[in-house]
C-alpha cells in the first residue's frame, strides 16, 4: 500500500482532530510510520513537516514530532476557502462521472448525515482473555499499524456489557469474535489474527533441547494461554517452567533457568536482571490481513 504525503497528512489531521492522537503525544518516527504504511520515510517526513507548518505538530530534537494542537490554526475564512476549493474539485470529478445536480444534492445530504464518522473513531479497544494479553495485542497494533487502542478482558467487556457502546472500534482475536457479531451494525468489529514473532520462536526452538527455559508473565492467568500457543508453535520437548511476577520480584524458579522467555509487560523487570543473551521477548505480530483491515479503517 502506497500513500502520498498529502494523503498521510490528511489522515493524521483527522486522527488528531478526533483525538486518536492526543495533544503532547509523540508521533511514530518517520521510519516507523513509513514501515507501517508501506511508504517511504521521506514521504512521512514531508507529511509531518506540512502539519508542523499548520501548527498541529512540533518537531523536537531527539524526540521527533509531537502533537501540539488538536485543531488547525487556519481561521474561518481560510478554512472556507480551502473547503470550497476541495469541493469544486470533487464536484467536477463527479459531474465527469455523469452525476446530475439532483444526484449531487442527494449524495451531499447523505454524506452530511454520515459525517459523524470521524467522531466514531475516538476510542478503540482490544479484547483478550487477560489484561496482559490485551496489552500485548494493543502494543502490536500500535507498533505495526500506528493506531492506539485500550486493553480490556472478555469478562470486563463481554458482548452483553453496555460498556461495549463506549467504544467505536473493537479489535477481537479471531477465536473470540463470534459472540461480538451482535454489534456489527453499530460498531466497527475487526477480527485479529496474531502469532508470536518468528525470531523468538526460532530462538526458543534452538535452545529448548539443551537448556532450561522459564516463561515469565505479569499475570498468572496469562500462563495457560501462552503455553498453549507455544506448544502449538514449537515442539516443547525440553524443560520449560512457567510463573508470574509478584510485585517487583521474579518467580523463584528463574534462578534455575538458563533462559528467560518473557512477555513485553514483564520486560522491564526481566531486562533489569538478565543480559540479552539469557532472555527472549515474546511479542505478538499481526497477520497481513489484519494489518490491511486496520489500515483500511484508519488510514485509507
Amino acid at each position: 500500500m502506497k500513500h502520498s504525503a498529502k494523503h498521510i497528512a490528511d489522515r493524521i489531521r483527522l486522527m488528531i482532530a478526533t483525538k486518536q492522537f492526543q495533544m503532547g503525544e509523540a508521533m511514530p518516527s518517520t521510519r516507523e510510520l513509513g514501515k507501517q504504511l508501506e511508504a517511504s520515510f521521506h514521504t512521512v517526513r514531508k507529511a509531518y513537516q506540512s502539519l508542523e507548518q499548520e501548527g498541529l505538530l512540533e518537531g523536537r530534537v531527539g524526540v521527533g514530532f509531537i502533537v501540539k494542537r488538536q485543531s488547525t490554526l487556519l481561521d474561518k475564512s481560510a478554512r472556507l476557502e480551502m473547503g470550497a476549493e476541495k469541493m469544486r474539485a470533487v464536484i467536477e470529478e463527479l459531474i465527469g462521472y455523469g452525476l446530475d445536480e439532483g444526484e449531487l444534492e442527494t449524495l451531499f445530504e447523505e454524506q452530511l448525515l454520515y459525517q459523524e464518522w470521524p467522531n466514531r473513531i475516538q476510542r478503540s479497544v482490544v479484547i483478550a482473555e487477560t489484561e496482559e494479553l490485551a496489552n500485548m495485542h494493543a502494543e502490536a497494533i500500535k507498533r505495526e499499524v500506528g493506531v492506539r487502542a485500550e486493553a480490556m478482558t472478555i469478562t470486563s467487556l463481554d458482548p452483553s456489557s453496555p460498556k461495549v457502546h463506549n467504544y467505536d472500534a473493537l479489535f477481537i482475536p479471531i477465536h473470540l469474535f463470534n459472540p461480538y457479531r451482535v454489534h456489527e451494525d453499530e460498531l466497527r468489529l475487526i477480527p485479529m489474527m496474531t502469532q508470536f514473532e518468528q525470531e523468538a520462536l526460532l530462538m526458543i526452538s534452538e535452545r529448548l533441547n539443551n537448556e532450561t527455559l522459564g516463561l515469565v508473565t505479569t499475570q498468572e492467568a496469562t500462563l495457560p494461554y501462552l503455553l498453549q500457543m507455544l506448544k502449538s508453535a514449537v515442539q516443547i520437548e525440553g524443560s520449560f517452567v512457567a510463573g508470574a511476577t509478584y510485585g517487583k520480584s521474579l518467580p523463584l524458579f528463574v534462578r534455575n533457568c538458563d533462559v528467560i522467555v518473557h512477555t513485553t509487560t514483564a520486560a522491564k523487570l526481566v531486562e533489569s536482571k538478565y543480559p540479552s543473551s539469557q532472555r527472549i521477548a515474546l511479542r505478538y505480530t499481526l497477520s497481513e490481513k489484519t494489518k490491511e483491515m486496520i489500515r483500511s479503517e484508519y488510514w485509507d
